[in-house]
C-alpha cells in the first residue's frame, strides 16, 4: 500500500465507525489473530443488512469479500462485482465449491471471505455447511460475524476452528447466536444442520 491508500483506508475506517455510532450501532471486534479466516453473518433477514455489514467491515478495517458464480463476472459488470468484493467460483469446474475455497485460501497469505450459511434472507430451516467444510479444509478459522438488531450491536464476536466434529461443534455456534435477532426476527432460520444420509 502506498502512503495515500493508507490514508484513504484510515479515512473510511473512521467514517464507518462513525457512522455507525451516529446511528447508535454498537462495534464488537474480537477477530481471530491471523490474516486468513472465513467469518459467517447471521442472521440474515432484510435488504438492510448489506449496507450495514459494508459499514462494519470497513470500520473493523476489513474489505467485504463474497462468493459468486462465476458468469456473474463475465463481461463489463465483473469488474464492478470485483470492485465490490466479489470472488467467482466455477460451476460445473472438476472441483466442487468447496475444494476451489480451499484452493484459494491455500493461495494466499491473506483472505478473508465472507458467507451467510443461511442462504437466504427468508428463513430457510437450516444452516448449510460449506463454510465449515471450508475452513476445516483450509486449517482456518470461522469467524462469527454477527447482526443484532435487538440491542443494535454488530461485528465480530469471536472464532474457533473446526474439530472435525461438526455435530460437537454445533452448540458453539447454536449458544453464540441465541440471543442475536435479524431485522425481522420471524424470519431466522434455525442454526441446524441437516442430518447426515445413511445408506
Amino acid at each position: 500500500m502506498n502512503f495515500i491508500t493508507i490514508v484513504l483506508h484510515y479515512l473510511w475506517q473512521r467514517a464507518a465507525k462513525y457512522t455507525l455510532q451516529l446511528f447508535g450501532w454498537n462495534l464488537v471486534a474480537d477477530l481471530p489473530p491471523v490474516q486468513k479466516y472465513l467469518m459467517i453473518g447471521a442472521h440474515h433477514t432484510s435488504s438492510w443488512d448489506f449496507p450495514l455489514v459494508l459499514l462494519m467491515m470497513a470500520a473493523l478495517g476489513l474489505r467485504l469479500h463474497w462468493i459468486g458464480k462465476d458468469s456473474l463476472f463475465k463481461g463489463p459488470k465483473g469488474k464492478v462485482f470485483r470492485w465490490l468484493g466479489g470472488v467467482p467460483v466455477e460451476r460445473g469446474a472438476k472441483k466442487n465449491f468447496v475444494a476451489q475455497m480451499v484452493d484459494m485460501y491455500n493461495e494466499r497469505k491473506k483472505m478473508v471471505i465472507t458467507i451467510s450459511p443461511e442462504g437466504t434472507r427468508r428463513g430457510g430451516d437450516h444452516w448449510k455447511t460449506g463454510f465449515y467444510h471450508i475452513a476445516q479444509g483450509a486449517k482456518i478459522p470461522v469467524a462469527m460475524g454477527f447482526l443484532d438488531y435487538s440491542r443494535k450491536t454488530l461485528g465480530i464476536g469471536g472464532y474457533f476452528y473446526p474439530t472435525g466434529d461438526i455435530e460437537a461443534d454445533l452448540p458453539l455456534l447454536q449458544n453464540f447466536y441465541a440471543d442475536k435477532f435479524g431485522r425481522n426476527p420471524q424470519q431466522q432460520g434455525e442454526v441446524r444442520f441437516l442430518p447426515k444420509k445413511t445408506g
